[in-house]
């Protein structure tokens, strides 16, 4: 049952954070946006609240359930910081995250979102059989 419940409990908490936050804040939610406005605008505190939520959330969970899933071999460090920046540089050159355009673009049918999100998906499953 859990298998079931975990992930379409998730899939609603987010769904049900991405309309609180548009409807409140009157913005779209995404990861590198918020990220973003934390970094570079004067006002920090909403953004900083919404991603220590993500770390102490995320951390939670972590700590308080039962380990479905075995971590991955560990990866060097140089190789994370690379990977972490290409993400980074794709994010701007695509406008926006998966999670933005994913969750919040696709929801409001927005044609560069729906693209992007299916850019996105395109690329992970080549990806996946290429690697594979």
């Amino acid at each position: 049952m859990d298998t079931i419940f975990n992930p379409l409990a998730g899939g609603l908490l987010i769904g049900l954070t991405a309309t609180i936050y548009l409807l409140a804040i009157g913005k779209v939610i995404g990861i590198s946006g918020i990220l973003s406005q934390l970094l570079f605008n004067k006002e920090r505190f909403l953004p900083f609240l919404f991603i220590a939520g993500l770390i102490v959330g995320g951390g939670a969970y972590g700590i308080l359930t039962e380990k479905t899933v075995a971590f991955p071999e560990t990866r060097s460090p140089i190789l994370l910081i690379v990977s972490g920046l290409l993400v980074g540089y794709g994010t701007r050159l695509g406008g926006g995250c998966t999670s933005g355009h994913g969750v919040c673009g696709i929801s409001r049918l927005s044609p560069r979102s729906i693209i992007a999100t299916l850019i996105f998906m395109a690329a992970a499953i080549i990806t996946v059989a290429v690697l594979n």
